[in-house]
């Protein structure tokens, strides 16, 4: 099946959803701003922000310093970004001299995060981990009154009997066999210990769907695999969320308009039949026993960087209901239409079978190396099994 032309739907998309679009006054995307021109109006905060010179905190850093809501951003990393409206300061989140750099701050966004697929998973663990609790502790030791932490809705789990959408209540059922989701949970149990033991500070944890733009993590991997790998008897369900959706979500907990523990994404969910026929590429379908035994062995011998748990994403509903932000006003500019669009825009030729990165050369024999790959490793084990059983 031939993929539609992702400009002319975006186009269309996008235009039928600016027509229905309130206005927002500062032109910020996404958000539409509480209007009391007769209340009080709140002091500009000062925003410090953690991993602000690329990626998500970067567009971040430069969002709040275009803000006239905002009356300083305080920029963190190793290295200068970009912005220089910001002020910076130059050192690892793990230093404990962050807490100097943080006074004066009222809220502080955290995103000074290692979720790269080839880092070492004990050295991402101690970066991430103890990053947040150094953050957490020298915020309260400013005087942050806030602190806004971002995860993912990875750490509800995908699970066959998650209710379709999750409320943003709902149990966090995942485990730490997933990449990164083992540190998000910490980051999580952390988050909601910190204010118990500095009273006084506020934790908002904002969660974002399968996160694209400029992004590269198992899930969006999965797009740029000549087949789309679906397990038999398996229901995959997708929610996107686009990284502007998410800093505009992020500035919305940085101003204070919404706290608590929420969702972001785009509205809804796409099912795997309408994922296939919107991207165009064909399903490899395999029973779980062979791909999951078939997933745990390439990992264990190096040959992907996604370990088994990554599967679930990719076989259960884990999409969630965005009530939250939706009730604080905020709005996602993005469709998961769009944004599976915009996705597949950015993986056109890069070629990954199970979650490895290939070059051009390999490509023209990756999908049945791919199958053969895991047909045999999956055969393999099905005989072992049987003997095991038969005691031979």
């Amino acid at each position: 099946m031939s993929s539609p032309d992702p400009h002319v739907s975006d186009k269309r998309s996008r235009a039928t959803q600016d027509e229905n679009r309130p206005e927002h006054g500062d032109g910020a995307p996404g958000v539409r701003r509480p209007r009391n021109p007769d209340g009080p109006r709140r002091p500009s905060p000062v925003i410090a922000v953690t991993g602000a010179a690329t990626g998500v905190g970067a567009a971040l850093v430069s969002r709040l310093a275009a803000s006239d809501e905002v009356k300083q951003v305080v920029a963190i990393d190793e290295r200068r970004g970009d912005c220089a409206a910001a002020q910076w300061h130059i050192l690892d989140v793990r230093d404990p001299a962050i807490a100097e750099k943080l006074r004066g701050a009222d809220v502080v966004v955290h995103l000074a995060l290692d979720l790269d697929l080839e880092t070492d998973p004990a050295a991402r663990t101690a970066y991430n981990v103890r990053g947040t609790q150094t953050v957490l502790t020298a915020a309260a030791a400013a005087g942050v009154h806030r602190v806004v932490l971002c995860t993912s809705t990875m750490v509800y789990g995908a699970l066959p009997d998650n209710d379709i959408p999750l409320a943003e209540d709902s149990e966090l059922r995942a485990t730490a066999e997933a990449t990164g989701v083992g540190d998000l949970l910490e980051i999580e149990r952390l988050g909601r210990r910190a204010p118990r033991a500095h009273p006084g500070l506020n934790v908002t944890v904002v969660r974002p769907a399968v996160l694209v733009g400029g992004t590269d993590t198992a899930l969006t991997r999965y797009f740029e695999s000549p087949r789309l790998l679906v397990v038999a008897g398996s229901r995959p369900t997708w929610q996107f969320c686009h990284v502007e959706d998410l800093v505009s979500a992020l500035e919305y907990a940085a101003l204070e308009k919404v706290e608590g523990e929420l969702a972001v994404g785009c509205e809804g969910w796409l099912e795997q039949e309408e994922v296939e026929e919107l991207s165009g590429i064909r399903r490899m379908e395999l029973p779980s026993a062979v791909a999951l035994g078939a997933a745990a062995r390439l990992h264990r011998i190096g040959l992907t960087p996604s370990p088994a748990g990554d599967l679930a994403y990719t076989m259960h509903p884990w999409v969630v209901s965005v009530s939250g932000l939706h009730a604080a006003g905020w709005r996602p500019r993005w469709t998961n239409e769009e944004v599976l669009a915009e996705l597949l825009q950015e993986v056109a030729g890069r070629h990954t079978v199970a979650g490895r990165r290939l070059g051009r050369r390999d490509a023209a024999t990756a999908a049945g190396a791919a199958g053969a790959t895991v047909a045999l490793l999956g055969a393999a084990a099905a005989v072992r099994l049987a003997r095991k059983r038969r005691g031979i």
